[in-house]
């Protein structure tokens, strides 16, 4: 080997040997950070958490006083409390919408009619906080608030009830057939009167409108266009209780020296006029002695006779509802009854 080549790779060797050293020595200090290289994709949202409240809303209506249990207590005495319709009827498609109290709020929060109901209740309950109240939907004392305070479009009829927080109410209290659904198929002159002769006695929001008698031209009565809230305002008063018996402090503003509902002698004389046509009409054979319709087939002057007088009944309010309409439609039944 030549010298040439022997100092060319003694070079390499001494070369390698600084490299290897210089690998086994300790690191020195680290260099400046560089720039910051491009933000990663968003990670996906967490949990949202409890909004932090100052106190727990449900006091609002959960407390030591009787702002729940007072109204529950008259409630109870209630027929909307006591009731036992709902078991019977609850659970059919054709009556849950009024006798099943999840069945209504189901339906009002739907815009579903009595008339559209699909199905009935397996597990009805009467009527109760939850069936008028929007209950838990906030937790605080809004959840007072009602279903619904819409004008009802009454079924039947057609005709609208708007009577502010009384609407709630007019979804059940309307008629469920006229007299015009009795017409005899063969003959329309002539009516098949039953024992459902009737407007299924839930014919209130009907008279209020002054409509659902017949042979007799009506029109609303004051209790629609002078009384705010209309039917709240006079059966639950100003403390709002839920007994729901008509309030004798509810008629002072408008009547200033009214004791009972028999102002000025009203009530009284409606009732004793309506007792003698009971009368006459039980003479001619159109009521038996408990006072129900005779099943038959009558002229369309007879069947209008028992049909305003089971109406006026079945109203339940001794006229006050409609005054002049409940007189125009004891007068049908006079005509017919001499």
């Amino acid at each position: 080997m030549s010298t040439k080549k022997i100092l060319v790779l003694l070079g390499t060797l001494i070369l390698a040997a600084i490299v290897l050293t210089a690998c086994g020595a300790q690191p020195g200090p680290a260099g400046p950070a560089g720039p910051a290289g491009p933000a990663g994709p968003a990670g996906p949202a967490g949990v949202a958490g409890v909004a932090a409240t100052t106190e727990l809303t449900c006091k609002e209506c959960h407390n030591d006083t009787s702002i729940i249990t007072g109204k529950k207590a008259t409630w109870a005495e209630s027929l909307h409390g006591s009731g036992t319709a709902f078991v019977e009827e609850g659970p059919r498609n054709t009556c849950a919408f009024c006798h099943s109290g999840a069945v209504f709020s189901a339906s009002v929060a739907a815009g579903v009619t009595f008339d559209k109901v699909e199905k009935g209740d397996t597990n009805p309950t009467h009527q109760d906080c939850r069936t008028c109240h929007q209950i838990h939907t906030s937790y605080t004392s809004t959840d007072w608030a009602l279903e619904t305070e819409a004008p009802v479009k009454q079924v039947i009829s057609g005709l609208t009830f708007d009577g502010g927080k009384g609407n709630l109410c007019a979804n059940c209290h309307q008629a469920r057939r006229y007299m015009a659904n009795f017409a005899d198929k063969t003959d329309p002159t002539k009516f098949a009167a039953t024992v459902r002769f009737n407007t299924h006695v839930s014919n209130q929001g009907d008279m209020l409108l002054g409509s659902g008698g017949y042979g007799v031209e009506g029109k609303p009565g004051a209790h629609v266009s002078m009384v705010k809230d209309t039917c709240v305002a006079c059966h639950m008063g100003e403390g709002q209780t839920h007994r729901f018996a008509p309030e004798v402090t509810a008629c002072v503003a408008c009547h200033a020296d009214a004791k009972d509902f028999n102002i000025n002698g009203g009530q009284e004389a409606m009732a004793a006029k309506l007792e003698e046509l009971k009368t006459a009409l039980t003479a001619k054979g159109l009521l038996d002695k408990d006072g129900a319709v005779v099943a038959g087939t009558y002229d369309e002057k007879t069947a209008g006779a028992l049909w305003n007088y089971g109406f006026i009944v079945e109203d339940s309010s001794g006229g006050i509802h409609n005054p002049t309409y409940t007189k125009a439609l004891l007068q049908y039944i006079i005509d017919t009854a001499k």
